[in-house]
């Protein structure tokens, strides 16, 4: 586990060994453990390792037999070992013990498509001496972050933001019709980042640098929703149960100490304890817990925890966002506003404490269809079959005139929301449901300027093509698909790897094993929603494993009490940032319609949690990255 960085001069000039370990020394991993460098006429890479398997003979980058094929690489293959065997069948002769070792020997038998072979997450790059061309390729779903940048003169690479910038024909100019989709989905989505100069290699694909500086880009997987199993639901659950004791027991290998996240959730919940059912030493726990009742879930995680045997650590945080936000916008390196992020720095910085891997349960929701969003989708197709005067006329009339407050979640306030999208086809009635800035706030907040650069710019056009590819799947598979391949891995997987990362911990997921993706895809609908129940078949399956109490409890979240502290102790802080005469001259936004929003949400009249927290977010990216 490491961070990579690499550049490919494209005029033939010697690499900068300087620039190299400047870029290098900028990965946010600070561990213990060894830097390493590739140098070779144009070509440079670098890495630096946290070290988790064969810690005395890992060290990268490390070369096949010939060394003519060198490799950076960053993350986990589990299933290494089978490889390593497989290769050595064929021919191969290794040198180390490791999983890196494995991948460039595959890369050797099987070229592009070695990507293909490998069980794990990863981001990596090839420098392959022979052909003179550089492959890179990043897993399934996006745990490890990959960039890269191709300018006249080079060919720029890495984990993070903070190293492409260094590179001088990397520029920082602002990309607008990004930020236009970053105020809508509360990040940048993929390809695309904040930068003009950078973009992000996309979960599931390869790319290639050929000798005369052409990229070829390719996909190699997405899951299949449209063949669907001839199953039961008995056999189901077993199946289902089976990948995922084998996708925890595979996610044990480990040469340092190893634990879990623990939430109370579903999800996380299941994976404490299938790890219960692998070890023969009571499992590593870790749950953190917040002075406010609202916001805390140590009473669910310590119920699991207790039917489990587990060895069991709480923390009681009192979250301070004005500690915490600058770590946060250096680390992510472009505008992401996922307020959860906070207590999952706070999670990962305590549990590093006592551990260096932790696995979690994130992709559970997105496997086995786990958000409301996904009933509601559902539920609108039938609504959608109501006669047209009913709807519109009578039922959402109705919810029209019920009292609700304007600054506290109610069922009243859900169901408006729910009748106002209900009848809009299937994209932009999801678009609806999980943008943050919708449309209409936006004609409002922009300036003239940015209004008329966006131009029409159609965020949902992001969810269409997948909504289309769901292959006639229905429209929760389709949803499904949509958030596997856009929210899970730019929201979800983003904020985990830049919060263990940034302290040093590696997080393994075992619902994001592909196998366990694949079968969720090829489940019947009604097996992972059975009427507005959630996650059915997970729920029915792990009733063996799990308290009855954590199998039904609502779902929560991982969440923070932004919009008190933006009445309370930051006030000022988000009075002073974004009604600044900084923030004006940046052209975005009209000042009139962002204090307008502060004065409302500050006063308690609306609550505009979730806007103003994108628009600081983003304007503290501009001042640490592009106030320059």
């Amino acid at each position: 586990m490491c961070g990579i960085v690499g550049l490919v001069n494209l005029d033939g000039q010697a690499a900068d060994a300087d620039l190299l370990e400047r870029m290098n020394q900028s990965i946010i991993h600070r561990g213990p453990d060894e830097d390493g460098k590739y140098l070779a006429g144009p070509v440079g890479m670098a890495m630096r390792r946290l070290a988790i398997i064969d810690l005395a003979g890992g060290q990268q980058p490390i070369a096949n037999e010939e060394r003519t094929a060198w490799i950076v690489f960053n993350g986990e293959i589990y299933n290494f070992r089978e490889l390593k065997a497989e290769l050595e069948k064929r021919g191969h002769h290794f040198r180390t013990d490791c999983d890196t070792e494995a991948i460039v020997h595959a890369y050797e038998e099987f070229g592009a498509d070695c990507p293909r072979y490998l069980r794990g997450m990863f981001a990596f790059a090839i420098w392959d001496e022979r052909r003179q061309e550089l492959f890179l390729a990043r897993d399934r779903v996006g745990k490890k972050p990959l960039l890269y940048a191709k300018t006249p003169s080079a060919f720029v690479f890495g984990s993070e933001f903070s190293a492409l910038l260094l590179h001088p024909a990397v520029g920082r100019e602002v990309d607008r019709g990004a930020l236009d989709d970053y105020l809508s989905f509360m990040y940048v989505p993929a390809p695309l980042t904040a930068y003009r100069d950078i973009r992000k290699l996309e979960p599931g694909h390869s790319l290639t640098l050929r000798r005369d500086g052409e990229l070829k880009i390719e996909r190699y997987w997405e899951p299949d929703f449209s063949k669907k199993l001839k199953i039961t639901e008995e056999e189901a659950g077993e199946r289902a149960l089976e990948l995922l004791r084998e996708a925890v027991r595979i996610r044990l290998m480990s040469e340092v100490p190893l634990g879990a996240f623990l939430s109370g959730g579903i999800d996380s919940s299941a994976v404490v304890a299938l790890m219960a059912e692998e070890s023969s030493t009571p499992v590593k726990t870790f749950s953190i817990g917040f002075e406010e009742q609202d916001f805390s879930e140590l009473h669910h995680a310590r119920r699991v925890a207790e039917r489990v045997g587990a060895d069991h650590h709480e923390f009681i945080v009192r979250p301070d966002a004005l500690e915490v936000l600058p770590t946060l916008v250096e680390h992510y390196g472009e505008p992401y506003a996922d307020s959860s992020a906070i207590p999952t720095y706070y999670v990962a910085r305590e549990t590093r404490k006592h551990v260096t891997v932790a696995l979690n349960g994130d992709g559970g929701d997105e496997c086995f269809a786990g958000y409301e969003r996904y009933a509601a989708m559902q539920l609108s197709e039938r609504y959608r079959k109501l006669p047209g005067v009913l709807r519109e006329q009578v039922i959402r009339r109705a919810a029209e005139m019920l009292p609700i407050s304007e600054t506290r979640p109610s069922k009243a306030r859900r169901a408006r929301r729910f009748l106002r999208a209900a009848s809009l086809p299937p994209v932009e009635r999801y678009m609806n449901w999980v943008s943050i800035i919708q449309r209409d706030t936006k004609d409002e907040l922009y300036t003239d300027e940015f209004r008329a650069e966006v131009g029409g710019k159609d965020a949902g056009a992001w969810l269409r093509p997948w909504f289309a590819r769901a292959n006639g799947a229905g429209v929760v598979d389709a949803a499904l698909l949509a958030d596997t391949m856009t929210y899970l891995p730019n929201d979800l997987l983003v904020k985990v790897d830049i919060a263990t990362m940034a302290v040093s911990l590696e997080a393994r997921s075992p619902f994001l094993d592909h196998h366990v993706i694949e079968f969720a895809a090829s489940l019947p609908e009604n097996l992972k929603l059975r009427g507005l129940t959630t996650k059915y078949l997970l729920k029915k399956t792990l009733a063996r494993l799990l308290p009855s109490e954590n199998l039904t409890r609502t779902k929560m979240g991982f969440g923070v009490p932004i919009g008190h502290w933006f009445r309370g102790p930051m006030r000022g802080f988000l009075s002073e940032n974004l009604l600044s005469d900084r923030a004006s001259r940046r052209g975005l936004f009209r000042p009139e319609a962002v204090r307008r929003m502060v004065e409302l949400h500050t006063r308690g009249e609306r609550d505009y949690t979730h806007h103003l927290w994108t628009l600081l977010m983003l304007e503290l990216w501009f001042q640490r990255f592009i106030d320059k």
